[in-house]
């Protein structure tokens, strides 16, 4: 596993860097040798920020610990990766047992207005089914995901909805 430790507003001794190496690789039994995290560490005021992002096979698996500890901070986001990790690799499992998650195919329209954009963020699309895209949603722990979806080539928007359920939004023709 490559490990890419960057510091923001930080520097990085090499005591931290051993310590977060040391706890991360123990995710390499559970990943595969391709794999790469990227570890980010920003501080402000009193908080320390340690952000994660594992990349395995084309999916994304990412957590975030925020304390005013900086190892404290580490071991909050090897816990939240864990589970993540571990949730990862039942999917992983599921799917190679033809097991398919099921997602309503009821549409919802929330049209929410924003004030003002404060975050810039590019992604790369890339194709998949929208049981793909929920994995990938669930994986990486946010609200939405965006993707192209495989059968209809359309930009399509996977969400959690508050009743625990997922749903997907594509564009009218």
């Amino acid at each position: 596993m490559k490990i890419t430790i960057r510091g923001k507003n930080i520097d990085v001794t090499e005591a931290l860097k051993q310590y977060i190496e040391k706890r991360v690789t123990k995710f390499e039994r559970f990943l595969t040798d391709t794999s790469e995290a990227i570890v980010t560490i920003s501080t402000e005021k009193f908080t320390h920020k340690i952000d994660v992002l594992l990349k395995v096979d084309g999916h994304l698996i990412q957590a975030e610990g925020k304390t005013e500890d900086l190892y404290s901070a580490v071991d909050q986001v090897v816990e939240k990766l864990e589970k993540q990790v571990l949730k990862y690799k039942e999917k992983v499992q599921n799917k190679n047992k033809k097991e398919t998650i099921k997602y309503p195919s009821a549409l919802s329209e929330e049209v929410e207005t924003a004030k003002r954009i404060v975050k810039y963020k590019k992604f790369d699309l890339r194709p998949m089914s929208p049981e793909e895209a929920v994995d990938q949603l669930e994986l990486l722990d946010k609200d939405f995901f965006i993707f192209i979806n495989s059968f209809s080539g359309d930009v399509n928007v996977i969400y959690k909805r508050k009743d625990g359920n997922f749903g997907l939004i594509e564009p009218a023709r």
